[in-house]
């Protein structure tokens, strides 16, 4: 059998092996990412033009809309280059990048919506704080620690991962390279490392997890006791689209790799990584903007046409 050495390709999951259905996937894929690449540049393009908008929570989502396009940019279009030429191939420094990227930028999603989630917290519940605690320059600081944790997450992971010698081949079972399917390559005990180091790293998002929870336990007790229904229904616009996306990532993420064993094939787990490596970028833009009127003006100033109203799809003459 090869080992790391020898090994200079990884063979991935195909969706299918026929021809027809090839092109119907490259042409679903790419609908999909021209419109994850569509919606997040809108969001980041309206947010650094409308100085209304220059504000944290919409600094942050600029921020998240980056992250997006940087998570989907290393999954597609490599799946879609193996539909359209009908192959499964990707080098191993391909493979070791895109483990790279992917931990990247899940790392950083994670660590960006925990920092927005104290974002709304302060906002809510101590409003009158919100300008000392999230100025401008904390709002680099915690920015720059989410892209900062993700990138020493993926350095450590990447590095720990390819250093590991393979010998049980060269095939993975999913679309594109992850760790777990990697780690099942291995023929030595070094592996325990990576497995070790994979439990510090959810250990680390269960706290997360826990002060997020914990952020919107006092979020919502803070929004019942506003006396005004218009308040309680501005408060909580600024909340949901959040709480929204976070659960969307959550959910399919920890369903993903810490499903039962007895329920795991091949298919299910090309469906769920499917979710939360292609869809969800492409959804949060949309469950941003949906409740929010702010970003939707915005938007509209950006595009030469008025579709967000939903009353008709013609090009506007004015902004």
């Amino acid at each position: 059998m090869p080992n790391s050495s020898s090994i200079t390709q990884f063979l991935l999951l195909a969706f299918t092996d026929t021809r027809e259905l090839q092109l119907l996937h490259f042409g679903l894929f790419l609908g999909i990412y021209l419109a994850a690449l569509l919606g997040n540049s809108l969001i980041i393009t309206a947010i650094a033009c409308d100085h209304r908008l220059h504000t944290p929570m919409y600094f942050f989502l600029l921020n998240l809309s980056l992250i997006d396009l940087g998570s989907i940019s290393t999954t597609v279009p490599k799946a879609m280059a193996n539909s359209l030429f009908d192959s499964r191939a990707i080098t191993y420094w391909g493979c070791a990048s895109q483990v790279f990227s992917l931990v990247f930028f899940t790392g950083a999603e994670y660590s960006l919506l925990t920092v927005m989630s104290y974002d709304r917290y302060v906002a809510i519940c101590q409003p009158l704080h919100y300008g000392t605690l999230l100025g401008s320059r904390a709002c680099v600081h915690m920015a720059a620690a989410a892209w900062g944790s993700g990138f020493l997450s993926a350095l450590l992971h990447t590095a720990n991962t390819f250093s590991l010698p393979l010998c049980q081949g060269n095939v993975l079972d999913q679309f594109f390279c992850e760790i777990p399917q990697i780690l099942k390559l291995s023929c030595s005990h070094s592996y325990l490392r990576e497995v070790g180091l994979l439990v510090v790293s959810i250990l680390l998002a269960f706290g997360c997890f826990v002060f997020i929870v914990v952020s919107y336990v006092q979020i919502f007790g803070a929004v019942l006791r506003i006396p005004s229904e218009q308040g309680r229904h501005k408060a909580f616009s600024t909340c949901l689209p959040h709480l929204a996306v976070v659960s969307l990532f959550l959910s399919t993420a920890v369903f993903a790799h810490l499903k039962p064993p007895s329920i795991s094939s091949p298919s299910l787990n090309l469906c769920v990584s499917f979710q939360y490596s292609v869809v969800a970028p492409v959804l949060n833009p949309l469950i941003y903007s949906m409740r929010n009127q702010e970003l939707k003006d915005a938007i509209k100033k950006v595009i030469p046409w008025t579709f967000l109203n939903n009353e008709k799809m013609i090009p506007s003459l004015h902004t």
